[in-house]
């Protein structure tokens, strides 16, 4: 393993197996600390988070407004790895009384008539916490995890989810390929439960084409393909922090249109979601975390310039 490999996962296994041990404020005020460090040196990360927000607001990347709002971003970024390093420290009633959802019926309804669930979300607040509180609620489900370097942080990842009460398959075959996930996630749903998938950025080039904050993106096809395919709810939801707790609000089932072939069905149904995911970030823009290439004119730098 190389290197750099072996400092990641020795720093990821540091952060779990030390930050739940410490006091939540001082753990709290380091993470804010170092946010701030890595904000003020503005690198290709902050860059690309700045270039991002940029879209959303409608401004320049260099406008001050972009700037303080990047820094607010990255310390609700660094915030969501807080929370995970120390969510063995979180009790059940804490997450519960800690999360103000709104539109949970959407999901409780459906499964309660046996029908499967397909909730797509964004990069936003604590992914994993609102996770936890859907399992809490009595309701385990499956997701997909794009496959990280090395594979033993890749695995414990997994592992750390799968502690919360997911099922986790992988995005990828650990030799590269196909993991088969679709045909595993289309079965869970055929039997009634539900699937949550990442769903703002497409990481299998194979994804549908969406206006996106006024340009275009591809967004993954996989939560519309599941609806079509499986006659499963199909959900947008979008997550925030809220003081010391957690927002969510799951919106309204995104019916499948009763014309078009199956691609023209996936692709209503995605801008759909990109039409939700759009109203939730432009409403809280600094829990957005998306700190990587996403409009298509972004993916291919102009004139050679790296960002």
């Amino acid at each position: 393993m190389p290197l750099a490999d072996r400092l990641v996962a020795a720093a990821y296994s540091v952060g779990w197996a030390v930050v739940r041990y410490v006091p939540e404020r001082l753990a709290a005020w380091f993470f804010q600390v170092l946010a701030d460090w890595l904000w003020l040196r503005r690198g290709k990360s902050v860059r690309r988070l700045e270039s991002n927000l940029a879209r959303v607001v409608g401004g320049d990347a260099g406008d001050r407004a972009v700037r303080e709002l990047s820094r607010a971003g990255m310390r609700s970024y660094f915030r969501y790895w807080m929370e995970s390093f120390r969510f063995a420290a979180y009790t059940r009633e804490r997450i519960l009384d800690g999360t103000r959802a709104t539109g949970g019926e959407h999901i409780f309804d459906n499964l309660a008539r046996g029908r499967g669930v397909v909730v797509a979300l964004p990069h936003m607040g604590n992914y994993d916490l609102a996770g936890a509180w859907l399992v809490h609620m009595g309701h385990r489900f499956t997701t997909v995890a794009e496959r990280l370097k090395p594979e033993s942080l890749f695995e414990r990842f997994v592992d750390y989810r799968e502690r919360l009460g997911m099922e986790v398959l992988p995005l990828t075959a650990k030799g590269g390929g196909s993991a088969m996930a679709f045909g595993t996630l289309a079965k869970r749903l055929r039997e009634g439960k539900t699937v949550c998938l990442p769903a703002e950025r497409d990481l299998t080039a194979s994804g549908v084409e969406v206006d996106f904050f006024g340009a275009r993106t591809r967004m993954a096809a996989g939560p519309a393909a599941l609806a079509v395919q499986t006659g499963a709810a199909l959900l947008a939801a979008v997550l925030w922090f809220e003081g010391d707790g957690w927002g969510i609000r799951i919106h309204e089932e995104i019916p499948v249109p009763a014309e078009g072939t199956r691609e023209e069905k996936v692709g209503v149904m995605t801008q759909a979601v990109a039409a939700v995911f759009e109203k939730g970030i432009a409403e809280h823009p600094e829990d957005w975390h998306m700190l990587q290439r996403l409009w298509l004119d972004d993916l291919e730098p102009r004139g050679g310039a790296q960002s």
